[in-house]
């Protein structure tokens, strides 16, 4: 498979190296600096781009794909409340996206049980639920895209909350809420925790991390999935979960 690179940090690195050992050919790596190889013949060969960039440019490099035909797979995040419409008119007109908050296999696992767990949790008013996600001092967002889909999940499950708020300390909030903590600390590649605290006790759920390489190799697992599939695609698609 033909692959471009939009983004080449850390994570685009290592994405290239797990593409390069399973096969695939990169085609074309595109970063700040060189923003015309857009236009490239080898940028237009590419079967799948794989964008991990900033919240502001992750749209219009969107664009830049499909007017060459090429399809996308994105862990960009904070680009959905702006533009989430204009994607899903771009889909109808038959581009392909595939996106994803988190490509990790075990970030889809734990998603999975995180909406089993609030689903049964739903019985238990007892049970105060907040979450806490913890990255690396160079992450902008927060709270992370990871935290707000697991929070997504556990609103779809969970009737006694009824949206999601960043948290701040010291400050109280509305228990119709789902608290959201975020910490910034050293290189750490992302920590989530649910938490559900009674009088009585409380139940925890975490994943941990432990490097950027599971998000890599996702990234690559769903490029390959994307090439074979057609419109607006998910991790629950590739895992079926």
């Amino acid at each position: 498979m033909k692959i471009a690179l939009i983004g080449y940090g850390k994570m685009g690195k290592m994405i290239e190296q797990i593409a390069r050992e399973r096969g695939h050919e990169i085609v074309s790596i595109i970063d700040i600096d060189n923003q015309e190889d857009f236009e490239s013949e080898a940028f237009a060969s590419a079967d799948v781009a794989i964008e991990f960039t900033a919240p502001q440019v992750a749209y219009g490099n969107f664009l830049k794909c499909f007017a060459k035909g090429v399809k996308v797979v994105s862990g960009s995040t904070g680009w959905k409340d702006e533009h989430q419409a204009d994607v899903e008119r771009l889909i109808a007109e038959g581009n392909t996206l595939f996106w994803a908050s988190n490509f990790s296999v075990g970030v889809a696992v734990f998603s999975a049980v995180n909406r089993y767990l609030a689903k049964i949790m739903n019985g238990f008013p007892q049970y105060d639920a907040h979450m806490e996600e913890t990255h690396h001092i160079h992450k902008i967002d927060a709270p992370s895209g990871t935290a707000i889909t697991l929070a997504e999940g556990i609103l779809e499950n969970l009737d006694r909350k009824t949206s999601w708020i960043k948290g701040e300390e010291n400050k109280p909030y509305d228990p119709a809420t789902l608290r959201i903590d975020s910490l910034r600390r050293g290189e750490v590649p992302g920590i989530h925790t649910v938490r559900y605290d009674s009088e009585a006790d409380c139940i925890t759920i975490t994943h941990d991390a432990h490097s950027r390489k599971g998000f890599a190799l996702g990234a690559v697992l769903a490029a390959e999935y994307t090439k074979e599939h057609q419109g607006l695609l998910t991790i629950s698609d590739m895992f079926k979960f």
